[in-house]
């Protein structure tokens, strides 16, 4: 008898991620630095979210820098092409038409309940267009059509999971098991960072203070600087305790790049000054960050490699949606295409 192969087969992840923007030293602390790790355990679909991101009025060209930018960025962050698959999402035809047969499949008052169509709604109460209201539905597409096992996703993104797995489970028991129903990603989290202007707060890159949010295409100067201007109290005692926000939150960061516990960051610190700690703090975070600014660098410059990257990404997704679709379209009636 042949040996059976004893290889179990990983579950499939998808995530998207809009080009919107750097990450903030909170994003990849808190959970994109485990993106290496996660490849290694599951089957990995990464796109940039290039379609999603037209529901907000885009500059052509900027739209176009921003999605490689993002490409480059996700690859620079731990993300392997050779592991996994990368790809942008507008490369992709299928995405957009599994949407409209979903949406078929989607009652209006489900999206009507979409809380964060509500807020941006409020946010950009001089566009709100059909896609606006309807983007969930492109989700639950990019999820559904590469049958994903699992989405890692936030408290903000919770609805519309559970409106993807009511779409898929509607479809299924309408035409008959066609799709994966998703269940929630939720990876461990590492710590939460705080504003570095306001403590209180999460660090955020909506936050219109400069100093308060770290990047982690910061250069150096511009981390220093920022960690030095960063508040704490009026004690000059680096110890962690209730009350002593600004101090535990730089201690949580510093602990976060460099492994330390907080008895051991006390210790190091004992007798010394705030000044000492906030400078130590950013060339920690500086040190921690140079590897993905050096190969961010690297990789924007080589725009060959990145259309390359993209190329071969967008294909290897196409023919795994190929099956999805075909599937979908012989269940709905459609007459089968060549």
């Amino acid at each position: 008898m042949p040996e059976q192969s004893t290889e179990i087969k990983k579950k499939r992840i998808f995530s998207a991620i809009q080009p919107t923007g750097v990450f903030t030293l909170g994003n990849y602390i808190g959970a994109i630095r485990s993106w290496d790790t996660l490849q290694k355990e599951f089957e990995c679909i990464y796109a940039i979210a290039d379609l999603h991101a037209i529901t907000v009025m885009q500059e052509p060209s900027a739209l176009r820098q921003n999605t490689m930018r993002a490409f480059a960025l996700m690859l620079a962050c731990g993300m392997d092409p050779e592991k996994s698959i990368t790809f942008v999402q507008s490369r992709n035809p299928h995405h957009a038409e599994l949407s409209w047969v979903l949406s078929c499949s989607t009652m209006f008052g489900e999206l009507n309940r979409m809380t964060q169509f509500k807020d941006k709604s409020a946010k950009h109460s001089d566009n709100i267009n059909a896609g606006l209201f309807t983007y969930p539905v492109l989700m639950a597409a990019d999820i559904l059509a590469y049958n994903a096992d699992l989405v890692p996703i936030g408290a903000d993104q919770k609805q519309h999971l559970e409106l993807a797995r009511n779409i898929a489970i509607r479809f299924n028991q309408r035409y008959g098991d066609t799709f994966t129903v998703p269940d929630g990603y939720f990876p461990k989290q590492g710590a939460r960072l705080m504003s570095l202007q306001d403590p209180t707060k999460k660090m955020s890159k909506s936050d219109e203070n400069a100093n308060a949010c770290v990047y982690i295409l910061d250069d150096k100067d511009t981390i220093l600087r920022k960690f030095r201007r960063a508040v704490t109290d009026s004690d000059a005692e680096v110890v962690f305790r209730e009350g002593k926000d600004g101090i535990n939150n730089l201690m949580t960061i510093y602990g976060a790049v460099t492994g330390k516990t907080m008895e051991e960051i006390e210790a190091e610190f004992a007798g010394k000054g705030y000044g000492d700690f906030k400078t130590a703090v950013g060339e920690a975070v500086a040190d921690h960050l140079e590897p993905v600014r050096t190969e961010y660098a690297r990789l924007i410059a080589d725009k060959a490699y990145l259309t390359q990257c993209i190329d071969t990404g967008s294909e290897q997704a196409y023919r795994i949606t190929r099956k999805t679709l075909s599937k979908v379209f012989r269940k709905v009636g459609f007459i089968d295409r060549k």
